[in-house]
């Protein structure tokens, strides 16, 4: 059993006391008494005191008191912090954390912990810089002391070595040896996500966003809603969101919320992947590398679609014929054979959306007169749905230059933002990020450009009625939101990823609540 750990972070004892309360009411199952953080000196009777009322719930109790040298706050003597440890210990605690450097040093003073009857030991090693290039041989140094969890946690240079730390737990898993890894900060998110599923001894969520005792620790709350702890097992299947920036993303949300009301054993994460296709191939290098994390599937997101391509063109991947003619993907599939697939979800939902609104059916894309302002990623998609289907496209960019080489892709028109206003358009769709927020003044056309016949659609889906789509509904067009593209591209998704059909309206209801 992952014990999930609420530290408390506490500079008073006051607090303390409260944080322990709240953290009893949480869903969490243990608990971490930081007394190096507290502001005045506490004397062991204050640690036992602190352990009972602990105790009084239902909840395990890990007492650490962690040194300034090992990037805590303690900076008294050793001698009193082994009595602060040990009134833990006598008061109740389950567990003891004691530094390797604290046993190698003066193993005189707390090897009697050891020793004791009714805790175990956790023997911790924390690299706040890097990843120790001697990560091993930290871990068989801890094997000298018999019987106790080893614990080794470390900050990434990217995400790629957070793999040390799942390889350590996947093999700790296999000899049933208990083990606490974790790679710290966003780059390392993904080893505290997948803690339980590799059966570490314990994960640390925070109290709340404020109270985090490590870079990298996600609170309490959003690690069962949003992240489906208390849902997961060894046998939950892994999907993810592959993006630079990604902490901003709503697809955890919106996928995890699908699994849970499918109840599809599934957990979506986001994987923050520095932004080259160096990093990304070293990235799907280490996840095809390792089919036991049961990793069967990614959205892509910028800056990685062309990088997504070219990775999988280039190990012998299957990719859609039109996602090579978008020249992005977004959705990445892999097989329990370890067989990858790549496909573009962006234009099919953006279409679904265009056709639910206007009710017509894609065959009556031919001939229907569009203009397409912008000419980035989500532009291409779009261009490349409407051709394919017939539509009469023409690209409208602040940069005549890269709207050019976007028609000249899809042997359509092209012309600058004002060309707008000389085309009989029926379907407008706005694909730059004018609008968005924080500067939802912005628009792409004056109101006086739009007709009651038209239909128009804003790909911006934050604030979900943008002042585009606002002035076009007074004006009485039909108006598509950017949340109807983005839950109809990631139900496509939800369904290629585990073959069931996407509650949509749960998806939406996601969306929105984010919003």
């Amino acid at each position: 059993m992952t014990l999930l750990t609420i530290p408390i972070v506490a500079k008073t004892l006051q607090s303390a006391f409260s944080q322990i309360t709240y953290a009893s009411q949480c869903a969490g199952d243990c608990i971490e008494l930081r007394l190096d953080l507290f502001d005045e000196p506490i004397s062991p009777e204050d640690v036992t005191h602190l352990v009972t009322t602990a105790k009084q719930s239902s909840l395990a109790v890990i007492v650490t008191c962690r040194p300034i040298w090992e990037g805590g706050r303690y900076d008294g003597c050793e001698e009193n912090r082994f009595l602060l440890l040990q009134s833990g210990a006598n008061g109740g605690a389950d567990y003891i954390d004691i530094e390797l450097i604290a046993l190698e040093n003066d193993g005189e003073i707390f090897l009697p912990l050891l020793d004791h009857p009714n805790i175990d030991v956790i023997v911790s090693n924390h690299n706040f810089d890097t990843l120790p290039d001697d990560f091993e041989a930290r871990l068989s140094r801890m094997d000298k002391y018999r019987g106790v969890i080893r614990k080794l946690a470390y900050m990434p240079a990217d995400i790629t070595e957070s793999f040390s730390a799942l390889d350590s737990l996947y093999q700790a898993q296999q000899s049933g040896q208990p083990q606490i890894a974790m790679a710290m900060g966003e780059s390392g998110l993904i080893s505290r996500l997948l803690a339980k599923k590799l059966s570490a001894k314990v994960a640390f969520a925070s109290l709340t966003v404020q109270q985090a005792s490590a870079l990298g620790q996600v609170d309490v709350v959003r690690m069962d809603a949003l992240y489906l702890w208390s849902k997961q097992n060894k046998d939950t299947l892994i999907y993810g969101v592959i993006g630079a920036p990604i902490g901003h993303s709503m697809s955890p949300a919106i996928h995890n919320g699908a699994f849970l009301e499918t109840n599809f054993n599934g957990l979506y994460i986001p994987l923050l992947v520095a932004p080259t296709q160096a990093v990304f191939d070293q990235f799907m290098d280490n996840i095809v590398a390792r089919p036991w994390l049961g990793m069967r599937g990614f959205s892509v997101t910028i800056p990685h679609k062309q990088h997504a391509l070219d990775y999988i063109i280039s190990h012998g991947g299957h990719v859609e014929p039109l996602a090579k003619r978008i020249a992005a993907v977004n959705t990445i599939i892999i097989d329990d054979k370890g067989v990858l697939s790549a496909f573009n979800t962006d234009y099919s939902g953006s279409l679904d959306a265009i056709c639910e609104v206007m009710s017509i059916v894609r065959s009556d894309f031919k001939g229907l007169p569009v203009a397409i302002m912008g000419a980035g990623g989500v532009a291409r998609a779009l261009v490349a749905g409407l051709v394919d289907n017939g539509a009469k496209v023409t690209i409208c960019n602040r940069t005549i230059a890269t709207a050019q080489q976007l028609a000249a892709s899809f042997d359509c028109a092209y012309g600058d933002m004002d060309a707008i206003y000389d085309i009989d358009a029926k379907l407008i769709i706005n694909c730059t990020s004018l609008g968005m927020h924080p500067n939802t003044d912005n628009t792409s056309v004056s109101s006086d450009y739009f007709k009651k016949d038209m239909a128009v659609f804003d790909t911006v889906y934050n604030p979900q009625e943008t002042r585009f789509l606002r002035e076009a509904k007074a004006a009485g067009c039909k108006t598509i939101d950017g949340v109807s593209m983005f839950v109809n591209q990631a139900a496509d998704q939800f369904k290629m990823f585990t073959g069931l059909d996407a509650p949509k309206t749960i998806m939406r209801k996601v969306v929105e609540a984010n919003l």
